[in-house]
């Protein structure tokens, strides 16, 4: 894209956040569509409230299994998810590829795309 003869260079910050808050022990998936700029800021953001922060990923690393990615948005952190106690992590098979996929509550997503869980499952 060009404006004025500038090129810019429209960069993604999506980020999907796992965490894990021990004295309330609950868990919760946050995503971040423009609001941080770097993922470095939001985990700390978190860490700085109590949170323990078990998985980070960009848009390019992780896969949605039945969380859809929200619009952009530069002024809100979006809880996706949330429930008591840890997070599960749990097999997916997904178009014929076995992952770990992380839930909480009843959202679930794949944090990572090399992330393969042993094979002999079956597709949902």
């Amino acid at each position: 894209m060009t404006l004025s003869g500038r090129k810019i260079i429209m960069k993604s910050n999506y980020y999907r956040v796992t965490v894990y808050h021990p004295a309330e022990d609950i868990s919760a998936i946050f995503d971040s569509n423009g609001y941080y700029d770097k993922l470095w800021q939001l985990s700390s953001a978190l860490l700085q409230k109590g949170f323990k922060v078990l998985e980070v990923a960009s848009d390019e690393k992780f896969l949605d299994v039945n969380i859809e990615r929200a619009e952009y948005a530069p002024d809100k952190l979006i809880l996706r998810a949330h429930c008591k106690g840890q997070p599960e992590y749990v097999p997916r098979l997904l178009d014929g590829v076995a992952y770990t996929a992380i839930k909480v509550g009843d959202k679930i997503y794949i944090p990572e795309r090399q992330c393969r869980f042993p094979t002999g499952l079956q597709e949902e």
